[in-house]
């Protein structure tokens, strides 16, 4: 399918992903898909601001790696949102901040939003709920992923 790339909405959790034993592997993978031009990335200043908290190494992480990424806003359309994923209890109330990721992603019409979270954002049936009120709210269905299901091992034809 050529056209133009997608777009992935990184969390917190993918780039700390990076340097993490039990994620390493498919969130470098990731990382390098990006680098060779298969996708492109946008990245929230909710995330820019959960990296303050974080490690050297994974604060300074797309730097080093040279990754361009379009920076988008955690709106109060985005925050709005959130909370009407929170109202219809799509998770809890203290994953507002996973709420914003998923609304940011959604009002700013990404196309994959990739984490490693799979308590509260890639789980089918928070997916579900997320999609149900991007629906009811007059949004778009976003698709929620983990890297692993964004990368290629090297023994599968290409499509």
């Amino acid at each position: 399918m050529e056209g133009r790339k997608l777009i992935l909405y990184l969390d917190t959790s993918v780039i700390g992903g990076y340097y993490d034993d039990a994620f390493l592997q498919d969130t470098q993978r990731l990382f390098q898909a990006v680098k060779d031009g298969k996708y492109d990335v946008a990245i929230s200043d909710l995330t820019l601001k959960e990296l303050i908290k974080a490690p050297q190494n994974v604060k300074t992480l797309l730097h080093s790696l040279s990754i361009d990424f379009k920076e988008v806003i955690a709106s109060t359309e985005c925050v709005a949102l959130a909370h009407e994923y929170l109202k219809e209890k799509v998770v809890g109330q203290t994953s507002l901040e996973d709420c914003i990721h998923i609304a940011t992603a959604t009002v700013h019409k990404i196309d994959i939003l990739v984490s490693w979270n799979f308590k509260h954002i890639v789980n089918i049936q928070r997916i579900r709920g997320y999609n149900a009120v991007n629906i009811k709210n007059g949004y778009a269905i976003l698709e929620i992923r983990s890297p692993k299901d964004l990368v290629s091992y090297g023994n599968e034809e290409e499509i």
